[in-house]
């Protein structure tokens, strides 16, 4: 389950109600999907087929197709991080850089763990996230992510755009996310 731990006073934020609750007041979604319904192979494989990403994807299609209809997304698709990715410390440095993006950053954790600094208000808090974890972060908000002690993590990623992930690393070119 996820939590949360804000970093200049170590105060942490744990229950699935109360984090809800607390990330919904700064526009962030947090939702548990679960992954009871996935074949061990499907939750453990870190070097999926086409064929095994589609049926991931299509084991949510429900909670997607809402998820989409909801909020304007209109493609998905599988991202693995691990020992066995390619660059991975290059594809790290570059997602651990404080940025935002134009559209939403939807990843829902099918496997692993991980977490996601946001910046609120010039607070950072960290949201541990693991499988059976959707986050939505909101378009422009300054955050990153960091992969934990696991060093691994398979999301379902949601998208508005073709383009799929886009970050901005200029932090002038974003509109403050204010404390509520």
């Amino acid at each position: 389950m996820a939590k949360i731990v804000f970093r200049s006073t170590g105060k942490v934020i744990e229950g699935e109600q109360n984090i809800k609750e607390f990330l919904s007041k700064y526009g962030i979604t947090y939702e548990r999907w679960g992954v009871e319904r996935l074949p061990e192979r499907l939750k453990e494989e870190y070097d999926l087929t086409e064929e095994e990403q589609k049926a991931i994807i299509d084991a949510y299609k429900e909670e997607l197709e809402k998820l989409k209809k909801e909020k304007g997304y209109i493609t998905e698709d599988i991202v693995v991080l691990s020992n066995k990715t390619p660059n991975l410390e290059k594809l790290l440095d570059m997602f651990k850089k404080e940025h935002h993006h134009v559209d939403d950053e939807v990843r829902f954790v099918v496997d692993g763990s991980g977490i996601f600094p946001v910046k609120i208000e010039g607070e950072i808090v960290d949201v541990y996230v693991e499988a059976g974890d959707l986050i939505v972060v909101p378009a422009g908000t300054r955050h990153w992510f960091e992969l934990d002690e696991n060093r691994k993590i398979k999301c379902i990623r949601v998208f508005k755009t073709p383009a799929g992930w886009e970050a901005i690393y200029d932090e002038n070119e974003k509109v403050s996310m204010p404390l509520r």
